[in-house]
């Protein structure tokens, strides 16, 4: 018997189904049309790759632990308070911590049947119990959370909007939410795709991090700024949070070059709302493009689509997204979602967007 068989993973670990990230390359294919991961489109700012490539000759040296700078900035940009932000190695790093400082054995952690992979993978590395609210027309359903909260429940979860169904919650009821939940129950607000949230009956969450001490809302510079390279998240919640994250966190998790593309993003409006304006003009555009090939689009505030394919072996998604790859173009197969008849696919550069459309519409006949 070799030594490694002796050694016994924590509950949970060998439940999880390691998070598998979108493809990026393609043998045969000089250029490749890479819809598969709500990256965006344009690119990161002019700034941010400057800001990058300055602090190279600094590498040797260890960052600012704190990410003061940037905390600073993230709350001149949003009205907040630095003190409360925690920046971290992308928002999943602090979908980690939290779990790991709030939940484990014998503990619950709710989120929507449709949310974010990361949360059960989060979840199941420190033992505790993953459980999955219903959802109503791919949304979040804030009764079927609240049907679903026990004594055990110590966070619940909620994308707005949620990846990868691009729906979202309306102010009202995430507040509603937010009520009705145990002031012991952590309420986690991932809003990685705020930026692209026009609606005015939207919030990413800020008043309600405001207004009590359980609730935190996340974000990244993964999507609309386009530093998904770079692994750049934060948090912003009330102080205690605050306090436990940091004490959780590792001490050097941002990393220079992180620090400096970030400040610049935030430097940059200009390049913020162009890539705005790129997804309010071509989303919609995008959508109706498909659904005159008679395929069924699901509403979206984020950066991407959720595409239902007919039923027939031949002309569903698995086969849609085998053709699609063929044709040098990678969606998203959601499978892995409970959502094994939909593809995702990113709003891309107008090309991509063309390209997209005319190898569905060869592929569907």
């Amino acid at each position: 018997m070799s030594a490694d068989t002796l050694l016994t993973p924590r509950p949970g670990i060998m439940e999880l189904n390691p998070y598998a990230a979108g493809k990026h390359e393609l043998e045969g294919f000089d250029r490749v049309v890479v819809l598969s991961a709500n990256e965006s489109p344009l690119g990161p700012s002019p700034r941010a790759i400057a800001a990058y490539k300055d602090v190279a000759a600094n590498l040797n040296r260890y960052p600012d632990g704190g990410s003061t700078d940037l905390r600073e900035a993230l709350a001149r940009h949003h009205g907040l308070e630095a003190e409360n932000i925690v920046c971290a190695n992308g928002s999943d790093e602090l979908i980690a911590l939290l779990t790991r400082a709030y939940a484990g054995p014998g503990d619950e952690v709710l989120f929507s049947r449709h949310g974010f992979a990361m949360y059960p993978i989060a979840t199941l590395a420190v033992g505790a119990t993953p459980v999955m609210a219903p959802e109503t027309d791919l949304t979040a359903d804030v009764d079927a959370f609240l049907d679903r909260v026990t004594e055990r429940t110590r966070i619940v979860f909620l994308a707005n909007p949620n990846n990868p169904t691009g729906s979202f919650l309306p102010t009202g009821e995430v507040a509603r939410l937010r009520e009705r939940l145990r002031d012991d129950v952590l309420l986690v607000i991932d809003a990685a795709y705020a930026e692209y949230v026009t609606r005015n009956d939207y919030s990413a969450g800020t008043e309600l991090v405001k207004s009590g001490g359980n609730v935190v809302m996340l974000r990244t510079f993964s999507k609309a700024f386009a530093l998904a390279g770079v692994r750049l998240g934060w948090s912003y919640s009330p102080p205690a949070v605050t306090d436990v994250l940091n004490r959780v966190r590792n001490p050097f998790n941002v990393t220079v070059p992180a620090q400096a593309a970030g400040l610049a993003a935030l430097d940059d409006i200009a390049h913020l709302d162009a890539a705005r304006t790129h997804n309010d003009i071509w989303r919609p555009k995008m959508t109706a493009m498909l659904q005159e090939l008679g395929l069924e689009v699901a509403p979206s505030e984020a950066n991407f689509l959720l595409v239902r394919f007919p039923s027939e072996p031949a002309k569903n998604a698995d086969a849609a997204n085998a053709y699609l790859i063929s044709r040098g173009i990678i969606p998203r197969a959601v499978g892995n979602y409970g959502l094994p008849e939909y593809l995702r696919i990113t709003v891309g550069l107008e090309d991509e967007v063309v390209a997209l459309v005319d190898a569905l519409k060869d592929f569907l006949g």
